[in-house]
């Protein structure tokens, strides 16, 4: 449920990959028994890919936690690299990750165009009424 709610789908694309989040690893924020935040990843190879980040309240350190927990995962299971996608208009994404230590590492201009093909629910226009173009990738050495 809370994957629909927050992604329109339970189906989450990136980079022309189809992702399940329900079937994958991942962590729940929990507070008093309530579900607060999801975050959910995929290990390949030395690589650790943050598929969803998802809190329910900004600024109490529910998005922080998740992805220390994920950081944890990935070095005990010799991950050399946690990275992500998130699209041009996350400009919190851009901003959250990158004060956690994440760097810009690539730009799949009109990636979007592509993704649609494989999830048409994707809108056209994201945060702001930003047109939903880009993919940008996201990465930090562990």
């Amino acid at each position: 449920m809370l994957m629909k709610q927050h992604w329109g789908s339970t189906r989450v694309v990136s980079r022309g990959r189809v992702h399940y989040p329900e079937k994958l690893p991942g962590f729940v924020a929990t507070v008093d028994h309530k579900s607060v935040g999801l975050l959910t990843y995929n290990i390949n190879d030395k690589d650790c890919e943050i598929v969803t980040l998802n809190s329910a309240s900004e600024g109490l350190g529910i998005g922080s936690a998740l992805l220390e927990a994920v950081r944890k995962v990935a070095i005990s299971t010799g991950c050399k690299r946690l990275w992500l996608i998130t699209t041009n208009d996350n400009t919190h994404a851009l901003r959250f990750y990158q004060k956690r230590g994440f760097r810009l590492a690539a730009l799949y201009p009109n990636q979007l165009e592509k993704s649609r093909l494989l999830k048409p629910e994707i809108p056209l226009a994201g945060w702001d009424g930003i047109p939903l173009r880009d993919e940008i990738e996201l990465e930090t050495t562990l």
